[in-house]
Protein backbone atom coordinates (compact mmCIF):
# COMPACT_ATOMS: atom_id res chain seq x y z
CA UNK A 1 0.00 0.00 0.00
CA UNK A 2 2.99 2.33 0.47
CA UNK A 3 3.11 2.76 -3.33
CA UNK A 4 -0.02 4.93 -2.98
CA UNK A 5 1.67 7.50 -0.75
CA UNK A 6 3.57 9.47 -3.43
CA UNK A 7 0.40 9.70 -5.51
CA UNK A 8 -1.64 10.92 -2.54
CA UNK A 9 0.99 13.52 -1.71
CA UNK A 10 0.93 14.61 -5.34
CA UNK A 11 -2.85 14.97 -5.44
CA UNK A 12 -2.84 16.88 -2.14
CA UNK A 13 -0.31 19.33 -3.56
CA UNK A 14 -2.27 19.76 -6.77
CA UNK A 15 -5.54 20.27 -4.89
CA UNK A 16 -3.94 22.85 -2.62
CA UNK A 17 -2.54 24.70 -5.62
CA UNK A 18 -6.00 24.67 -7.24
CA UNK A 19 -7.66 26.09 -4.13
CA UNK A 20 -4.95 28.71 -3.64
CA UNK A 21 -5.62 30.07 -7.13
CA UNK A 22 -9.40 30.34 -6.80
CA UNK A 23 -9.45 33.86 -5.42
CA UNK A 24 -7.83 35.45 -8.46
CA UNK A 25 -8.80 33.20 -11.35
CA UNK A 26 -11.83 33.75 -13.58
CA UNK A 27 -14.85 32.15 -11.92
CA UNK A 28 -16.07 30.51 -15.15
CA UNK A 29 -13.44 28.65 -17.18
CA UNK A 30 -11.95 30.35 -20.19
CA UNK A 31 -12.94 29.38 -23.73
CA UNK A 32 -9.46 27.95 -24.25
CA UNK A 33 -9.82 25.73 -21.20
CA UNK A 34 -13.16 24.31 -22.32
CA UNK A 35 -11.83 23.79 -25.84
CA UNK A 36 -8.94 21.79 -24.37
CA UNK A 37 -11.43 19.26 -22.94
CA UNK A 38 -11.49 17.67 -26.41
CA UNK A 39 -8.09 16.22 -25.48
CA UNK A 40 -9.84 13.78 -23.15
CA UNK A 41 -11.83 12.27 -26.01
CA UNK A 42 -9.39 9.64 -27.25
CA UNK A 43 -9.76 5.88 -27.80
CA UNK A 44 -9.07 3.88 -24.67
CA UNK A 45 -5.56 2.46 -24.87
CA UNK A 46 -4.77 -1.24 -24.49
CA UNK A 47 -2.03 -1.01 -21.88
CA UNK A 48 -2.13 0.45 -18.34
CA UNK A 49 -0.83 3.98 -17.70
CA UNK A 50 1.02 5.02 -14.57
CA UNK A 51 -1.41 6.55 -12.02
CA UNK A 52 0.85 9.62 -11.67
CA UNK A 53 0.52 10.29 -15.40
CA UNK A 54 -3.27 9.87 -15.23
CA UNK A 55 -3.40 12.40 -12.38
CA UNK A 56 -1.15 14.85 -14.24
CA UNK A 57 -3.40 14.67 -17.32
CA UNK A 58 -6.53 15.12 -15.23
CA UNK A 59 -5.12 18.16 -13.45
CA UNK A 60 -3.51 19.76 -16.49
CA UNK A 61 -6.65 19.57 -18.67
CA UNK A 62 -9.48 19.21 -16.17
CA UNK A 63 -8.64 21.76 -13.47
CA UNK A 64 -8.62 24.84 -15.75
CA UNK A 65 -11.98 23.77 -17.22
CA UNK A 66 -13.81 23.81 -13.89
CA UNK A 67 -16.05 26.58 -12.59
CA UNK A 68 -14.75 28.07 -9.35
CA UNK A 69 -17.75 26.96 -7.30
CA UNK A 70 -15.45 26.41 -4.33
CA UNK A 71 -14.32 30.02 -4.45
CA UNK A 72 -15.71 33.15 -2.79
CA UNK A 73 -17.53 34.75 -5.74
CA UNK A 74 -19.74 32.04 -7.15
CA UNK A 75 -23.34 33.12 -6.58
CA UNK A 76 -25.24 30.65 -8.74
CA UNK A 77 -27.61 27.81 -7.77
CA UNK A 78 -27.34 28.38 -3.98
CA UNK A 79 -23.94 26.68 -3.91
CA UNK A 80 -21.59 26.85 -0.95
CA UNK A 81 -17.90 26.00 -1.08
CA UNK A 82 -16.43 23.23 1.05
CA UNK A 83 -15.36 24.08 4.58
CA UNK A 84 -11.72 23.06 5.20
CA UNK A 85 -12.64 20.49 7.87
CA UNK A 86 -15.38 18.98 5.70
CA UNK A 87 -13.12 18.78 2.65
CA UNK A 88 -10.34 17.14 4.63
CA UNK A 89 -12.79 14.68 6.19
CA UNK A 90 -14.09 13.87 2.72
CA UNK A 91 -10.59 12.92 1.59
CA UNK A 92 -10.00 10.77 4.66
CA UNK A 93 -13.38 9.05 4.36
CA UNK A 94 -12.62 8.28 0.72
CA UNK A 95 -9.38 6.63 1.84
CA UNK A 96 -11.32 4.64 4.43
CA UNK A 97 -13.56 3.36 1.58
CA UNK A 98 -16.42 2.31 3.85
CA UNK A 99 -19.71 1.21 2.30
CA UNK A 100 -21.88 2.52 5.09
CA UNK A 101 -24.91 0.29 4.92
CA UNK A 102 -24.58 -1.91 7.99
CA UNK A 103 -23.47 -0.92 11.47
CA UNK A 104 -21.69 -4.18 12.22
CA UNK A 105 -19.65 -3.93 9.01
CA UNK A 106 -18.73 -0.23 9.30
CA UNK A 107 -19.16 0.69 12.97
CA UNK A 108 -16.98 3.81 12.82
CA UNK A 109 -18.77 5.63 10.03
CA UNK A 110 -22.19 4.46 11.22
CA UNK A 111 -21.50 5.90 14.67
CA UNK A 112 -20.25 9.22 13.25
CA UNK A 113 -23.32 9.53 11.03
CA UNK A 114 -25.62 8.89 13.96
CA UNK A 115 -23.91 11.63 15.98
CA UNK A 116 -24.10 14.03 13.03
CA UNK A 117 -27.82 13.29 12.64
CA UNK A 118 -28.39 13.99 16.34
CA UNK A 119 -26.47 17.26 16.14
CA UNK A 120 -28.38 18.37 13.04
CA UNK A 121 -31.74 17.69 14.70
CA UNK A 122 -30.64 19.66 17.73
CA UNK A 123 -29.35 22.63 15.70
CA UNK A 124 -32.46 22.75 13.51
CA UNK A 125 -34.68 22.29 16.58
CA UNK A 126 -36.57 19.36 15.11
CA UNK A 127 -37.96 16.55 17.28
CA UNK A 128 -35.07 14.56 18.76
CA UNK A 129 -36.88 11.28 18.11
CA UNK A 130 -36.90 11.80 14.33
CA UNK A 131 -35.26 9.20 12.12
CA UNK A 132 -33.08 10.33 9.27
CA UNK A 133 -30.86 9.28 6.45
CA UNK A 134 -27.89 10.81 4.63
CA UNK A 135 -28.56 10.97 0.90
CA UNK A 136 -27.15 12.73 -2.15
CA UNK A 137 -29.17 15.92 -1.83
CA UNK A 138 -32.64 17.38 -1.49
CA UNK A 139 -34.09 15.54 -4.49
CA UNK A 140 -33.33 12.13 -2.98
CA UNK A 141 -34.26 13.45 0.47
CA UNK A 142 -37.69 14.25 -1.03
CA UNK A 143 -37.90 10.73 -2.47
CA UNK A 144 -36.99 9.26 0.92
CA UNK A 145 -39.36 11.38 2.99
CA UNK A 146 -42.24 11.12 0.52
CA UNK A 147 -41.85 7.34 0.52
CA UNK A 148 -42.37 7.44 4.28
CA UNK A 149 -45.33 9.79 3.82
CA UNK A 150 -46.83 7.49 1.18
CA UNK A 151 -46.45 4.55 3.56
CA UNK A 152 -48.06 6.36 6.47
CA UNK A 153 -51.09 7.85 4.74
CA UNK A 154 -51.88 4.56 2.98
CA UNK A 155 -51.31 2.52 6.14
CA UNK A 156 -53.95 4.71 7.76
CA UNK A 157 -56.24 3.63 4.92
CA UNK A 158 -55.29 -0.02 5.60
CA UNK A 159 -53.15 -0.40 2.49
CA UNK A 160 -49.62 -1.85 2.47
CA UNK A 161 -47.95 0.05 -0.35
CA UNK A 162 -44.56 -1.63 -0.04
CA UNK A 163 -46.17 -5.06 -0.50
CA UNK A 164 -49.00 -4.25 -2.91
CA UNK A 165 -47.81 -1.14 -4.75
CA UNK A 166 -50.06 1.68 -5.91
CA UNK A 167 -52.21 -0.42 -8.25
CA UNK A 168 -55.69 -0.28 -6.73
CA UNK A 169 -54.52 1.74 -3.73
CA UNK A 170 -56.67 4.51 -2.27
CA UNK A 171 -55.79 7.74 -4.12
CA UNK A 172 -53.42 10.16 -2.40
CA UNK A 173 -54.03 13.89 -2.73
CA UNK A 174 -50.80 15.89 -2.98
CA UNK A 175 -51.04 19.62 -2.25
CA UNK A 176 -48.19 21.96 -3.22
CA UNK A 177 -47.61 25.68 -3.46
CA UNK A 178 -47.58 27.44 -6.80
CA UNK A 179 -43.84 28.06 -6.31
CA UNK A 180 -42.84 24.48 -5.45
CA UNK A 181 -39.33 23.63 -6.66
CA UNK A 182 -38.69 21.34 -9.63
CA UNK A 183 -36.88 18.82 -7.41
CA UNK A 184 -40.13 18.18 -5.54
CA UNK A 185 -41.99 17.43 -8.77
CA UNK A 186 -39.20 15.10 -9.83
CA UNK A 187 -39.45 13.22 -6.53
CA UNK A 188 -43.24 12.99 -6.79
CA UNK A 189 -42.83 11.38 -10.19
CA UNK A 190 -40.28 8.89 -8.89
CA UNK A 191 -42.44 7.70 -5.97
CA UNK A 192 -45.48 7.28 -8.21
CA UNK A 193 -47.55 10.19 -6.93
CA UNK A 194 -47.36 12.04 -10.24
CA UNK A 195 -46.11 15.43 -11.30
CA UNK A 196 -49.39 16.53 -12.83
CA UNK A 197 -51.88 15.20 -10.28
CA UNK A 198 -50.96 17.78 -7.64
CA UNK A 199 -53.33 20.39 -6.29
CA UNK A 200 -51.63 23.78 -6.55
CA UNK A 201 -52.24 26.48 -3.97
CA UNK A 202 -51.79 30.13 -5.00
CA UNK A 203 -48.74 32.01 -3.73
CA UNK A 204 -48.35 35.63 -2.66
CA UNK A 205 -46.09 38.22 -4.31
CA UNK A 206 -42.96 36.73 -2.67
CA UNK A 207 -43.82 33.13 -3.58
CA UNK A 208 -45.23 32.04 -0.22
CA UNK A 209 -48.08 29.54 -0.26
CA UNK A 210 -51.31 31.13 0.95
CA UNK A 211 -52.56 29.16 3.92
CA UNK A 212 -56.02 30.68 3.51
CA UNK A 213 -56.25 29.11 0.03
CA UNK A 214 -55.65 25.51 1.11
CA UNK A 215 -58.31 23.19 -0.33
CA UNK A 216 -60.49 20.95 1.79
CA UNK A 217 -58.44 18.01 3.08
CA UNK A 218 -60.17 14.62 3.01
CA UNK A 219 -58.62 11.16 2.81
CA UNK A 220 -54.93 10.28 2.34
CA UNK A 221 -53.19 13.63 1.81
CA UNK A 222 -49.63 14.95 1.66
CA UNK A 223 -49.08 18.71 1.88
CA UNK A 224 -45.68 19.90 0.61
CA UNK A 225 -44.45 23.27 1.86
CA UNK A 226 -41.28 25.21 1.17
CA UNK A 227 -38.88 27.22 3.31
CA UNK A 228 -36.48 29.19 1.16
CA UNK A 229 -37.92 30.00 -2.25
CA UNK A 230 -35.13 29.48 -4.76
CA UNK A 231 -35.72 32.95 -6.24
CA UNK A 232 -36.81 35.16 -3.35
CA UNK A 233 -35.69 33.23 -0.27
CA UNK A 234 -39.21 33.57 1.18
CA UNK A 235 -40.80 30.77 3.21
CA UNK A 236 -44.32 29.38 3.32
CA UNK A 237 -46.27 29.97 6.57
CA UNK A 238 -45.53 26.46 7.82
CA UNK A 239 -47.04 26.93 11.26
CA UNK A 240 -50.42 28.01 9.84
CA UNK A 241 -50.43 25.23 7.27
CA UNK A 242 -49.59 22.57 9.87
CA UNK A 243 -52.37 23.88 12.12
CA UNK A 244 -54.82 23.32 9.28
CA UNK A 245 -53.47 20.13 7.71
CA UNK A 246 -52.28 17.88 10.52
CA UNK A 247 -55.54 17.79 12.55
CA UNK A 248 -57.20 16.54 9.36
CA UNK A 249 -54.79 13.63 9.10
CA UNK A 250 -52.56 15.08 6.39
CA UNK A 251 -48.81 14.56 6.31
CA UNK A 252 -46.84 17.81 5.99
CA UNK A 253 -43.49 17.64 4.20
CA UNK A 254 -41.00 20.53 4.17
CA UNK A 255 -38.70 21.35 1.26
CA UNK A 256 -35.91 23.03 3.19
CA UNK A 257 -33.05 22.66 0.70
CA UNK A 258 -31.30 25.75 2.03
CA UNK A 259 -33.95 27.72 3.93
CA UNK A 260 -34.17 25.20 6.78
CA UNK A 261 -30.74 26.40 7.95
CA UNK A 262 -32.27 29.78 8.79
CA UNK A 263 -33.27 28.01 12.02
CA UNK A 264 -29.70 28.39 13.33
CA UNK A 265 -29.52 32.18 12.83
CA UNK A 266 -31.10 34.27 15.61
CA UNK A 267 -32.18 37.10 13.29
CA UNK A 268 -33.65 34.75 10.64
CA UNK A 269 -35.21 31.91 12.62
CA UNK A 270 -38.61 33.64 12.68
CA UNK A 271 -38.80 33.26 8.91
CA UNK A 272 -39.19 29.50 9.30
CA UNK A 273 -41.21 29.44 12.51
CA UNK A 274 -43.28 26.32 12.99
CA UNK A 275 -41.31 23.94 10.80
CA UNK A 276 -40.92 21.65 13.80
CA UNK A 277 -44.64 20.86 13.55
CA UNK A 278 -44.27 19.14 10.17
CA UNK A 279 -43.87 15.41 9.61
CA UNK A 280 -40.80 15.30 7.37
CA UNK A 281 -38.05 17.58 6.13
CA UNK A 282 -35.57 17.53 3.23
CA UNK A 283 -32.40 19.60 3.15
CA UNK A 284 -29.05 19.93 1.40
CA UNK A 285 -25.77 19.98 3.27
CA UNK A 286 -23.69 20.96 0.22
CA UNK A 287 -25.51 24.28 0.18
CA UNK A 288 -25.45 26.34 3.38
CA UNK A 289 -23.59 23.83 5.53
CA UNK A 290 -20.77 23.97 2.96
CA UNK A 291 -19.77 20.31 2.78
CA UNK A 292 -18.51 18.67 -0.44
CA UNK A 293 -20.91 17.18 -2.94
CA UNK A 294 -22.99 15.16 -2.66
CA UNK A 295 -24.80 15.55 0.64
CA UNK A 296 -28.36 15.88 1.89
CA UNK A 297 -30.52 14.68 4.77
CA UNK A 298 -34.07 13.36 5.02
CA UNK A 299 -35.65 13.73 8.47
CA UNK A 300 -38.88 11.92 9.35
CA UNK A 301 -40.88 12.31 12.56
CA UNK A 302 -42.37 8.79 12.30
CA UNK A 303 -39.23 6.66 12.45
CA UNK A 304 -41.14 3.45 11.86
CA UNK A 305 -42.78 4.81 8.71
CA UNK A 306 -39.35 5.64 7.29
CA UNK A 307 -37.91 2.27 8.25
CA UNK A 308 -40.81 0.37 6.71
CA UNK A 309 -40.55 2.40 3.51
CA UNK A 310 -36.79 1.87 3.14
CA UNK A 311 -35.70 -1.38 4.84
CA UNK A 312 -35.44 -4.87 3.37
CA UNK A 313 -34.72 -8.28 4.82
CA UNK A 314 -32.49 -11.03 3.47
CA UNK A 315 -30.92 -14.11 5.01
CA UNK A 316 -27.40 -12.70 4.82
CA UNK A 317 -28.27 -9.28 6.29
CA UNK A 318 -27.93 -8.72 10.07
CA UNK A 319 -31.26 -7.81 11.70
CA UNK A 320 -30.31 -7.25 15.35
CA UNK A 321 -29.25 -3.59 15.23
CA UNK A 322 -29.99 -0.23 13.60
CA UNK A 323 -28.45 0.03 10.14
CA UNK A 324 -28.08 3.20 8.03
CA UNK A 325 -29.47 1.35 4.99
CA UNK A 326 -32.80 0.92 6.80
CA UNK A 327 -33.41 4.66 6.38
CA UNK A 328 -32.10 5.49 2.90
CA UNK A 329 -32.82 4.20 -0.63
CA UNK A 330 -29.23 2.94 -1.00
CA UNK A 331 -27.24 -0.01 0.24
CA UNK A 332 -23.83 0.83 -1.18
CA UNK A 333 -22.79 4.43 -0.57
CA UNK A 334 -19.96 6.51 0.77
CA UNK A 335 -20.09 7.66 4.39
CA UNK A 336 -21.23 11.17 3.44
CA UNK A 337 -22.51 11.87 6.94
CA UNK A 338 -18.92 12.08 8.21
CA UNK A 339 -18.43 15.26 6.15
CA UNK A 340 -21.45 16.70 7.95
CA UNK A 341 -20.00 15.65 11.31
CA UNK A 342 -16.73 17.43 10.46
CA UNK A 343 -18.49 20.62 9.35
CA UNK A 344 -20.60 20.81 12.49
CA UNK A 345 -17.70 19.88 14.75
CA UNK A 346 -15.49 22.59 13.26
CA UNK A 347 -18.13 25.36 13.20
CA UNK A 348 -20.00 24.73 16.42
CA UNK A 349 -23.29 26.50 17.09
CA UNK A 350 -21.91 30.01 16.95
CA UNK A 351 -19.83 29.43 13.83
CA UNK A 352 -22.78 28.07 11.86
CA UNK A 353 -25.02 30.90 13.04
CA UNK A 354 -22.37 33.46 12.05
CA UNK A 355 -22.04 31.90 8.58
CA UNK A 356 -25.78 32.14 7.89
CA UNK A 357 -26.09 35.63 9.37
CA UNK A 358 -23.10 36.89 7.40
CA UNK A 359 -24.38 35.56 4.08
CA UNK A 360 -27.79 37.14 4.70
CA UNK A 361 -26.14 40.45 5.53
CA UNK A 362 -24.05 40.19 2.38
CA UNK A 363 -27.17 39.54 0.28
CA UNK A 364 -28.69 42.69 1.74
CA UNK A 365 -25.53 44.58 0.79
CA UNK A 366 -25.79 43.32 -2.80
CA UNK A 367 -29.35 44.66 -2.96
CA UNK A 368 -28.39 48.03 -1.49
CA UNK A 369 -25.32 48.47 -3.68
CA UNK A 370 -27.08 47.55 -6.91
CA UNK A 371 -30.14 49.64 -6.07
CA UNK A 372 -28.57 52.74 -4.54
CA UNK A 373 -25.31 52.91 -6.50
CA UNK A 374 -26.28 51.19 -9.72
CA UNK A 375 -29.89 52.35 -9.86
CA UNK A 376 -31.13 48.85 -10.69
CA UNK A 377 -34.45 47.36 -9.62
CA UNK A 378 -34.48 44.70 -6.91
CA UNK A 379 -37.49 42.44 -7.51
CA UNK A 380 -37.76 40.67 -4.15
CA UNK A 381 -37.81 41.45 -0.46
CA UNK A 382 -34.31 40.37 0.54
CA UNK A 383 -35.11 38.42 3.69
CA UNK A 384 -32.57 35.63 3.42
CA UNK A 385 -29.66 35.05 1.02
CA UNK A 386 -31.39 35.49 -2.37
CA UNK A 387 -31.40 38.66 -4.48
CA UNK A 388 -33.21 39.24 -7.79
CA UNK A 389 -32.02 42.20 -9.84
CA UNK A 390 -33.28 43.56 -13.15
CA UNK A 391 -30.98 45.63 -15.36
CA UNK A 392 -33.89 46.78 -17.54
CA UNK A 393 -35.93 44.83 -20.05
CA UNK A 394 -35.41 41.10 -20.59
CA UNK A 395 -32.89 41.52 -23.41
CA UNK A 396 -30.81 44.07 -21.52
CA UNK A 397 -30.78 41.92 -18.40
CA UNK A 398 -29.71 38.82 -20.32
CA UNK A 399 -26.92 40.75 -22.04
CA UNK A 400 -25.72 42.16 -18.71
CA UNK A 401 -25.61 38.66 -17.22
CA UNK A 402 -23.66 37.37 -20.22
CA UNK A 403 -21.24 40.28 -19.92
CA UNK A 404 -20.75 39.59 -16.21
CA UNK A 405 -20.10 35.90 -16.81
CA UNK A 406 -17.62 36.79 -19.55
CA UNK A 407 -15.85 39.24 -17.22
CA UNK A 408 -15.09 36.37 -14.82
CA UNK A 409 -15.01 38.35 -11.56
CA UNK A 410 -18.05 36.46 -10.26
CA UNK A 411 -20.81 34.24 -11.59
CA UNK A 412 -24.59 34.70 -11.36
CA UNK A 413 -27.32 33.11 -13.42
CA UNK A 414 -30.56 34.08 -15.10
CA UNK A 415 -34.07 33.43 -13.82
CA UNK A 416 -37.60 34.55 -14.53
CA UNK A 417 -39.67 35.83 -11.63
CA UNK A 418 -43.36 36.59 -12.16
CA UNK A 419 -42.77 37.24 -15.82
CA UNK A 420 -39.66 39.40 -15.29
CA UNK A 421 -36.22 38.28 -16.44
CA UNK A 422 -33.72 38.80 -13.65
CA UNK A 423 -30.25 37.96 -12.43
CA UNK A 424 -30.27 35.82 -9.29
CA UNK A 425 -27.59 36.24 -6.65
CA UNK A 426 -27.31 33.41 -4.11
CA UNK A 427 -24.93 34.05 -1.22
CA UNK A 428 -24.14 30.83 0.63
CA UNK A 429 -20.38 30.31 0.85
CA UNK A 430 -18.22 30.40 3.97
CA UNK A 431 -15.43 31.84 1.80
CA UNK A 432 -17.28 34.98 0.65
CA UNK A 433 -15.90 38.10 2.32
CA UNK A 434 -17.35 41.59 2.37
CA UNK A 435 -14.55 42.58 0.00
CA UNK A 436 -15.74 39.90 -2.44
CA UNK A 437 -19.21 41.41 -2.31
CA UNK A 438 -17.95 44.91 -3.09
CA UNK A 439 -15.72 43.63 -5.88
CA UNK A 440 -18.70 41.74 -7.36
CA UNK A 441 -21.03 44.74 -7.11
CA UNK A 442 -18.50 46.80 -9.05
CA UNK A 443 -18.31 44.07 -11.71
CA UNK A 444 -22.09 43.92 -12.01
CA UNK A 445 -22.38 47.69 -12.45
CA UNK A 446 -19.52 47.61 -14.93
CA UNK A 447 -21.16 44.80 -16.94
CA UNK A 448 -24.44 46.69 -17.15
CA UNK A 449 -22.60 49.83 -18.20
CA UNK A 450 -20.81 47.97 -20.98
CA UNK A 451 -24.14 46.67 -22.30
CA UNK A 452 -25.67 50.14 -22.26
CA UNK A 453 -22.65 51.59 -24.04
CA UNK A 454 -22.95 49.01 -26.80
CA UNK A 455 -26.67 49.73 -27.11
Amino acid sequence: MSSELPLLRDVAARAAQYLDALDERSVPPTREATEALKSFDVPLQNEPIEPSKVLEELDRIGSPATTAMAGPRYFGFVVGGSLPAALAANWLVTAWDQSTAFTNATPGTAALEQVALKWALDLLRLPATCAGGFVTGTTVAHVTALSAARHAVLANAEWNVEADGLFGAPPITVIVGDEAHASLYKALGIVGLGRNRVVKVPADEQGRMRADALPRIDGPTIVCVQVGNVNTGASDPVHEICDIARPRGAWVHVDGAFGLWARVAPSRAHLVAGVEHADSWATDCHKWLNVPYDSGIAFVRDAEALRKAMSVTAEYLPQSMRHPSDYTPEFSRRARGVDVWAALRSLGRSGLAELVERNCRQARRFAEGLSETGGFEILNDVVLNQVLVSFGDAQTTRRAIAELQSDGTCWCGETVWRGRTAMRISVSSWATTDADVERSIDAMIRASGAVRTLA
